[in-house]
């Protein structure tokens, strides 16, 4: 079981323990309210306690962080392949394959999903809580949360330098600037279900990107979001004239190069929300990816492909 520990200072002496979670431990109201009600979950020097105990400087405050009475979806468990990659009693990060979504859906009811794999392997009573999500066709690292408590953090930190993500794209195409930064609002298309575009009045969005090769009509760069839209960095690179290889929506679809759009999250960097430990994690491009640089790319012949 997960917890999280605190020894009351002596300035903290006299306060009741919601006062600590909320102010000190920043839960949530809505996380304290279910910790007041989900049975022994709060303690005070081993012995378990309610949410108006008084503390006392030296108390040792701990609190298991499980979802208390949370709902549960209902996941269908599939026996689908989900390396992880790291993992501890509060996180892990996992390094999706393509063609798996985040959640299962009513377009795509038979296609994997992340929440599937993860049932499958730890069980229906495994609640997910995925922080940075990854479209069906991107490959590479995606972080998730074993509880409410650690997701509501981690994405309080998601958009600042307290989590950090680098993704790899191979692009139609290479911008006129070496490296640059796009920063174009994006909204809705109304002429599309799903597709999003950049428009005066959408969401603030920004991406940076550097060239990191160039290729045969195609260029290999590092794009780092700095806010996280819906599809912004295939329609950021699109908006550029320089859309994704494979992006059948913001593109052409080209499986003879690729069979989706190729993009990969190859790095997160955060800092953990509960041990304070520092997490950086890079995932090596998938193989389509690699035989994609290896065909178009004349200097990634004999790279090492972890390090791009």
């Amino acid at each position: 079981m997960a917890v999280v520990t605190r020894v009351i200072l002596p300035e903290e002496d006299g306060a009741a323990v919601r006062h600590i979670l909320r102010a000190k431990l920043h839960f949530s109201a809505h996380a304290v309210s279910r910790l007041a009600h989900g049975g022994e979950c709060i303690f005070v020097n081993g012995a378990p306690v309610h949410t108006p105990h008084v503390l006392r400087a030296g108390d040792v405050l701990s609190v298991e962080t499980k979802d208390q009475n949370a709902p549960k979806a209902l996941i269908t468990p599939g026996n689908w392949s989900l390396p992880v990659v790291w993992e501890d009693a509060h996180l892990l990060i996992v390094d999706k394959p393509a063609g798996m979504t985040a959640h299962a859906s009513n377009f795509l009811p038979d296609t994997p999903t992340v929440a599937g794999a993860l049932a499958w392997s730890r069980g229906t009573d495994f609640i997910f809580h995925p922080v940075n999500r990854l479209d069906k066709g991107t490959t590479g690292l995606m972080v998730i949360a074993k509880s409410g408590y650690v997701h509501d953090l981690l994405r309080r930190r998601l958009h600042t330098g307290g989590f950090r993500r680098e993704y790899r794209a191979v692009c139609v195409g290479c911008p006129a600037l070496e490296q640059g930064t796009v920063d174009a609002p994006i909204g809705r298309d109304e002429t599309s279900l799903v597709a999003r575009r950049v428009r005066p009045d959408g969401s603030p969005a920004i991406s940076h990107y550097e060239v990191l090769s160039r290729g045969t009509g195609l260029s290999l760069l590092a794009l780092r979001p700095e806010t996280g839209r819906t599809h912004q960095l295939r329609v950021h690179m699109a908006y550029l004239g320089c859309p994704l290889a494979g992006d059948w929506l913001y593109g052409t679809e080209d499986p003879g190069l690729i069979s989706r759009p190729a993009l990969h999250s190859w790095a997160v960097a955060l800092d953990h929300p509960v041990t304070g430990e520092w997490v950086e994690i890079s995932a090596p491009l998938p193989e389509d990816m690699q035989a994609l640089l290896r065909e178009r790319f004349p200097a990634f012949g004999r790279e090492k492909f972890s390090e791009l």
